[in-house]
């Protein structure tokens, strides 16, 4: 018992941490109906939606033909370094950091230890986990921070990408420049066979879900039709898919929303956070 209770505090930090902050704030402001006015449903819509078709996608062998595909087309020297750090970040701003994360990391252990270059593994990742975080930012889809902070103020896109724009591009070029010199200039990689994507009919039906996930981030589309519309494509096509999103990042984000809400109402945080602000 005590053993599954450890494992899930290391598993689920944030979460625990979440709600805990959330259960202190609730000892202060008492339970009320004004905590339903606290969830943004629209964004734990968007958020599980977004989870679900991309990981469907990811089924399909998407990422792992992108990646073969650029190494085979741009590989050797110093340029698969770049291709190795920037698949990461381009891929992080649809598909979030952690999702490009776990796709890249393990086929760039594979490929560095096929081409003996094993021992910049470190320095590859470190790179990668940077690459992924910076591009992450790059757009409203990029991290579940990044959701919310579009939708709870009102940003438009003209807004949100004119303040991200300059940071992308500034990490862009010094994560080129540092990956450069990453691998050997004159490292030859073995031929590689190509990876082809499984089920092009059914990705062509989730790459239109993915975009009707985009048009309703966009308030183009309302997201009770959209989630309606992908949960139902879900269900029929991938059942079991439902089982295995990450709920725990809806929970802690619904924590986030307690915590943050009650914060509003405690007289002394008001106080202070307006004097900051003044």
């Amino acid at each position: 018992m005590f053993a599954k209770i450890k494992d899930f505090l290391k598993k689920e930090a944030v979460l625990c941490i979440a709600a805990l902050c959330a259960a202190a704030t609730m000892l202060l402001v008492p339970l009320d109906s004004a905590y339903l006015g606290y969830i943004d449903v629209r964004v734990l819509c968007l958020l599980l939606s977004l989870m679900a078709v991309v990981a469907l996608i990811q089924e399909c062998g998407t990422f792992q033909f992108l990646a073969v595909w650029l190494v085979r087309r741009f590989g050797g020297g110093r340029a698969l370094g770049v291709v190795l750090v920037l698949l990461p970040f381009f891929t992080s701003m649809l598909v979030t950091n952690d999702v490009a994360l776990l796709t890249f990391v393990p086929f760039t252990l594979l490929l560095l230890e096929k081409i003996g270059c094993s021992g910049r593994a470190a320095e590859v990742l470190v790179l990668q986990t940077v690459a992924a975080n910076l591009g992450s930012m790059a757009t409203p889809v990029g991290n579940p921070q990044n959701l919310y902070l579009y939708g709870n103020y009102g940003l438009g896109p003209g807004e949100f990408f004119a303040a991200v724009l300059p940071l992308t591009v500034v990490s862009f070029v010094i994560l080129t420049i540092s990956a450069a010199f990453l691998l050997p200039r004159g490292l030859q990689v073995p031929e590689m066979e190509a990876v082809p994507i499984r089920d092009k009919g059914k990705l062509a039906v989730y790459g239109v879900l993915f975009v009707l996930c985009l048009l309703t981030v966009f308030h183009v589309l309302p997201y009770g039709i959209m989630i309606l519309i992908v949960l139902a494509a879900v269900a029929l096509m991938k059942p079991k898919l439902l089982k295995e999103l990450d709920y725990s990042l809806l929970a802690t984000f619904v924590c986030f929303f307690v915590f943050v809400g009650n914060l509003g109402r405690i007289e002394a945080v008001r106080t202070v956070l307006q004097q900051l602000l003044q």
